[in-house]
């Protein structure tokens, strides 16, 4: 059944950003109607992407919650090594295998099962993250595992050539022929949902661009994240992330997991709110979830028009082996600046929006070091969307008045953009909008080895 704009227009609530993208034609198709409500639905276990971490997944957890989704029948894995090898069969410092992930995931399900008492759970991935999912439930997790939602997972592979056969990421390689294999390319068992963009997904483009080879065929196409045996929908315009963490996306999660459409989209905020995270690092210039001790974290209330503190820290940690901050306690309105100072990284100051509901995955990340292109700048500011990438003209993106000159127009390749200014503009406020969301940063002294960044929520 096909759903008109009006429906998807009810179904988004009130949420700044929940039709914008969408384009006519392009609408998603709606799950089974065999579908029965689950009540209470399964436990569920959030699986991030490449190169990212559990944190990606605070808003659709919110969502979860605001819709009666108790918090502690839900968890986020957080891979230690995010980021995959160049050659799967080839160890590389601070990369990880499918086989690394396959057993992280693994345990990380029997600790869900544990922890809640339930016989399967439901998994929700992004990405890469789509590729563990497979792997676990086809290497004898199928008993542990009712609902498989792949969120731009590139199931038949970023590209399909003939070189490179042990690079997961190759539909023509090993890792992936063998999960795609025979007549169904689902595990039977499992309810299996694809979410996919309608052209706006940079890694299924038929063309190499995206991937550093332009004008060279890759072998995959639009349709690429899908899967024969599955439920496949196409969200429209969404972009690589937002198909996993827009709105849009978490509708349709929901619904296939629930069995029944959320009776909101919109987060409910909490009266009071508790925030405690993971500092993490970036050893040899990969990132990776490994925690990092001895790192300061201090937790101010700024002025949500100027960027400026309103008094003294509100709370200071100093992480201990396990790397974690917190609790601080704050109010659902407050705008907030978290200053991370860790062992041999820059000195960050983070920019975010209220947190209208608790968290314990507010994880913090130092920003990576000053570098040649930084060496004349006396501030240097980055404007980042971790749930989802720049699209211009899609999506009004302003940065100091101005779209972002370093993100590139059409197909929405770029989750962050850099602002390098003289020292003559330290301490002065910059105005990072992307829709309706609005934080307002501080310029801090690059010769202080000090770096800002205005850090999106949607």
């Amino acid at each position: 059944m096909k759903l008109s704009r009006r429906m998807i227009l009810q179904g988004a609530g009130s949420l700044p950003f929940a039709v914008a993208s969408l384009r006519a034609g392009a609408l998603a198709q709606s799950a089974p109607a065999a579908a029965l409500p689950l009540d209470p639905p399964p436990p569920i276990l959030f699986v991030h992407g490449n190169g990212d971490y559990d944190a990606l997944w605070m808003t659709t957890m919110w969502r979860m919650e605001s819709n009666g989704i108790a918090r502690d029948r839900m968890a986020a894995i957080n891979f230690t090594d995010p980021n995959a090898r160049s050659d799967d069969k080839v160890e590389q410092a601070n990369r990880s295998s499918t086989e690394d992930q396959r057993r992280e995931l693994s345990a990380a399900i029997a600790e869900l099962k544990r922890r809640t008492g339930a016989s399967r759970v439901a998994l929700v991935g992004s990405s890469r993250g789509g590729y563990a999912i497979r792997n676990v439930i086809r290497n004898g997790g199928v008993g542990d595992v009712s609902h498989a939602v792949l969120c731009g997972t590139p199931n038949h592979g970023v590209f399909a050539t003939e070189d490179q056969p042990n690079n997961e990421f190759n539909g023509g390689g090993t890792f992936l022929r063998g999960l795609n294999e025979g007549e169904s390319e689902v595990t039977p068992g499992v309810a299996f949902l694809t979410l996919r963009s309608d052209g706006m997904d940079k890694y299924a483009q038929a063309d190499g661009r995206f991937i550093g080879k332009p004008g060279t065929p890759t072998g995959v196409t639009v349709a690429g994240p899908e899967l024969k045996g599955a439920t496949n929908l196409v969200l429209g315009a969404l972009d690589h992330r937002e198909v996993a963490f827009h709105p849009r996306a978490f509708r349709e999660i929901y619904k296939f997991i629930a069995g029944r459409e959320p009776a909101r989209i919109a987060i409910l905020a909490e009266p009071s709110v508790r925030l405690s995270g993971l500092v993490t690092g970036t050893p040899g210039g990969a990132p990776t979830n490994r925690p990092v001790a001895g790192a300061t974290v201090d937790v101010f209330r700024v002025d949500a028009d100027t960027g400026e503190r309103k008094g003294n820290a509100v709370h200071s940690t100093k992480t201990g082996a396990d790397g974690r901050w917190g609790p601080a306690q704050v109010d659902p309105a407050w705008t907030l600046e978290f200053v991370l100072t860790s062992p041999d990284a820059p000195t960050t100051h983070i920019y975010r929006s209220p947190f209208p509901r608790s968290s314990d995955v507010v994880h913090l990340r130092a920003a990576r070091p000053l570098g040649p292109a930084d060496k004349d700048a006396g501030a240097v500011l980055i404007m980042s969307r971790p749930r989802g990438y720049f699209g211009v003209p899609r999506d009004v993106v302003l940065f100091d008045g101005k779209e972002p000159a370093d993100v590139k127009p059409g197909v929405p390749t770029d989750s962050a953009a850099t602002l390098r200014l003289p020292a003559s503009e330290v301490g002065r406020n910059i105005v990072a909008q992307f829709g309706e969301e609005r934080i307002v940063a501080r310029l801090w002294p690059a010769s202080e080895n000090r770096i800002a960044i205005a850090e999106l929520t949607y």
